[in-house]
C-alpha cells in the first residue's frame, strides 16, 4: 500500500517552509477527517487584480486563497473528490497564471465546494504555537554570483527609447556589468542594437530568438543553479497543462536562461513560426520538447506590486509601467544592499 492510500490529510509546503510536526498534528486533530477541509493561511486581494482576472471585483477581500509559504492542507475526502473531478471536468481556462488563487477557485467551485479555512498556526513568522514557519524565498547558497558572470539583454523599441529606457538607466543598469539594449532601430545615444527584426504589437518571438543567437557571455545568474545544466528560471505560467500542454516563464517578469539551455535550444532547430509569436510561450514549448524543466521562482513578477497580495515582501522583478512610478517601485522594492536585482 502506498503512503498516501492510508493518509487522512495531505499537506503541501514550499522548499523553504519548516514544520513542527507535533503542532501540525494538534492543528489537524481539530477538524473531522471525514469532512472536506481546505486549510491554510488566508490571503486576499485588497483591490481587483489583473493577475486574477479581476475576480470578485465588487469585494475582492471576500475571497481568500492560501499563502504557499505557510503551507496548506486538504482532507482526504476533498482530495479524492478533486482527483475524480479533474479526470472528467476541464478547467475553465487553458492558462495557469497564479496557481494558489486558481486552486482556491477550483476547490470552491462557485460555492459548491469549501472555501479556505484560515488556520492561525499556519505561519510565515515564528511563534511557539506555529505548525509551519517560513523565513525567506531567497536561499543562502553562498556568495553572490559575480557581476561578470551575468549578461543582461533588454528588449525595447523606438517608441520606448525616451520613455522606458531612461528608467532602466536611472535604476538598475549600474548593477549590470554586461548589458545590451536590443531594438528595431539603432540609437547611438543609448546605445541600441538593431536586430533587423521589426517591432510587433503582440509577441516578440523573432526579436528574442535573434537576441539568443547573439549571447556570448551568458553564465550563471544565481549561485543555487549550475550553468552546466539547462536552466530556465522565472515566474512559471502554464498552458493547457491537463491536455499535454507545457509550462513557460512569462517574459514580463524576466527570463533567466543558463548558457547550456540556450545552446540546447539553438542546436535543436526550434524556431518562431512568426516574428510576433509569443516568445515566452514558444520558448516554453521548445524546452518542453527538449525535456528542459521550467523552474518557478516567486521572486519574479509579471505585474505591478499592487497587483499582488499584501503578503508580498521580496522581489527580483516587476513588470508594467502604467499607473505607477517605476523609479519609486525600484527604490522601494528592489534597491538595497543585497545582490543586484533586475526589473524588466
Amino acid at each position: 500500500m502506498g503512503y498516501g492510500q492510508s493518509a487522512s490529510w495531505f499537506v503541501f509546503i514550499e522548499e523553504e517552509t519548516s514544520i513542527s510536526l507535533g503542532n501540525l498534528l494538534k492543528v489537524l486533530h481539530r477538524y473531522e477527517v471525514q469532512e472536506e477541509w481546505f486549510l491554510g493561511k488566508r490571503l486576499h486581494d485588497n483591490e481587483a487584480s489583473i493577475i486574477h482576472h479581476y475576480a470578485f471585483s465588487e469585494d475582492p477581500a471576500s475571497f481568500s486563497y492560501p499563502d504557499p509559504a505557510a503551507g496548506w492542507a486538504l482532507s482526504t475526502p476533498l482530495l479524492q473528490r478533486l482527483a475524480e473531478q479533474i479526470q472528467h471536468k476541464h478547467l475553465k481556462s487553458d492558462f495557469t497564471i497564479d496557481l494558489k488563487h486558481e486552486l482556491a477557485l477550483y476547490i470552491w467551485e462557485e460555492g459548491y465546494g469549501p472555501k479556505l479555512t484560515a488556520v492561525p498556526e499556519f505561519c510565515t513568522d515564528t511563534r511557539d504555537d506555529c505548525a509551519t514557519t517560513f523565513t525567506s524565498y531567497l536561499p543562502n547558497c553562498g556568495n553572490p554570483v559575480s557581476r561578470t558572470e551575468v549578461f543582461v539583454a533588454v528588449k525595447t523599441c523606438q517608441r520606448f527609447h525616451s520613455e522606458r529606457v531612461p528608467v532602466v538607466k536611472a535604476t538598475w543598469e549600474k548593477d549590470a556589468e554586461f548589458i545590451e539594449y536590443y531594438s528595431d532601430v539603432t540609437d547611438a545615444s543609448i546605445p541600441t542594437i538593431d536586430l533587423g527584426v521589426p517591432n510587433t504589437e503582440r509577441g516578440h518571438c523573432g526579436k528574442t530568438f535573434a537576441i539568443l543567437k547573439r549571447l556570448p557571455r551568458l553564465r550563471r545568474l544565481l549561485r543555487c543553479y549550475d550553468s552546466k545544466e539547462a536552466v530556465s528560471l522565472g515566474e512559471r505560467y502554464g498552458y493547457s497543462l491537463l491536455l499535454n500542454g507545457y509550462s513557460y516563464t512569462t517574459g514580463g517578469g524576466g527570463m533567466v536562461l543558463s548558457r547550456a539551455a540556450v545552446s540546447r535550444l539553438l542546436s535543436s532547430g526550434c524556431r518562431c513560426h512568426s516574428d510576433d509569436a509569443p516568445d515566452d510561450m514558444v520558448l516554453g514549448r521548445c524546452f518542453a520538447s527538449l525535456g528542459v524543466p521550467v523552474t518557478h521562482s516567486p521572486l519574479f513578477h509579471q505585474a505591478r506590486p499592487c497587483d499582488y497580495s499584501e503578503a508580498l515582501q521580496q522581489a527580483v522583478s516587476f513588470h508594467k509601467h502604467w499607473n505607477i512610478d517605476p523609479v519609486a517601485v525600484y527604490r522601494h522594492w528592489l534597491q538595497d544592499a543585497r545582490p543586484p536585482r533586475v526589473e524588466l
